[in-house]
């Protein structure tokens, strides 16, 4: 039996901005997470870790190298194809939760299923219910986000992250505005979602403590990987 695809994998993936002058960003970063993996990206501010989410969450491009998701090369891709891409494989949970504050909590967790239509998103509701009784938050099913806590808030937000079913989560400082107490039970969240559902989950943080308990660990400096690079 044939080795599962890399739910990522990136081959020498470089990034350069130019405004001006070139500023170098990335500099030859291979890497793979398979699927079902917890992994963390650690880095201080401005180490490039941010960027490479972005590039692998096809927000951003690569200047070199490729990006393959699902065994898929990205660049062989149409616009449509990369929008269906994101939409389907990957879940997004940022610094700020970034809830619409006119909708309550079940809403919330059911905008990314918008995108993918009524039959779709009615389909998927008693899952997302179920799924925020399972973190704790069953009897806030119609709360709107201003009556919740910030820990309370940010579940919502990795709860929705789980939306449209998809293969990988990518994680952007997600405890990064948080105390240390929620912060804490969030990653711990992240951890058991990880384990109930076999989605893989790649973290960026700059919080080596969360990073050790993640399966690995990648650190990042001046945009090189300087361990944990998938040759």
């Amino acid at each position: 039996m044939s080795a599962p695809a890399p739910a990522i994998e990136l081959r020498s993936i470089s990034k350069t901005y130019h405004d001006g002058v070139p500023t170098p960003v990335l500099f030859d970063i291979n890497l793979r997470v398979m699927p079902g993996e917890f992994a963390a990206v650690v880095g201080a501010s401005g180490s490039g870790k941010t960027t490479l989410l972005n590039i692998i969450g096809l927000l951003d491009t690569p200047t070199e190298g490729e990006v393959w998701l699902g065994g898929r090369n990205v660049a062989q891709l149409t616009d449509l194809e990369r929008s269906n891409l994101r939409r389907d494989y990957l879940g997004f949970i940022f610094q700020f939760h970034y809830l619409l504050p006119e909708f309550n909590v079940l809403e919330n967790t059911l905008m990314p299923c918008r995108l993918r239509g009524k039959i779709y998103r009615d389909r998927r509701e008693g899952d997302m219910a179920e799924l925020l009784r399972q973190v704790g938050l069953g009897e806030r099913l119609t709360y709107r986000p201003s009556q919740l806590s910030g820990g309370q808030q940010q579940r919502v937000a990795i709860v929705r992250a789980l939306a449209n079913d998809p293969v990988i989560i990518l994680a952007d400082e997600p405890t990064g505005n948080l105390d240390s107490v929620n912060g804490k039970a969030v990653f711990n969240l992240m951890r058991e979602l990880n384990r109930l559902t076999h989605k893989a989950f790649l973290i960026v943080t700059h919080d080596e403590a969360f990073a050790r308990e993640a399966d690995r660990a990648v650190h990042i400096r001046d945009g090189r990987i300087i361990n944990g690079n998938d040759e």
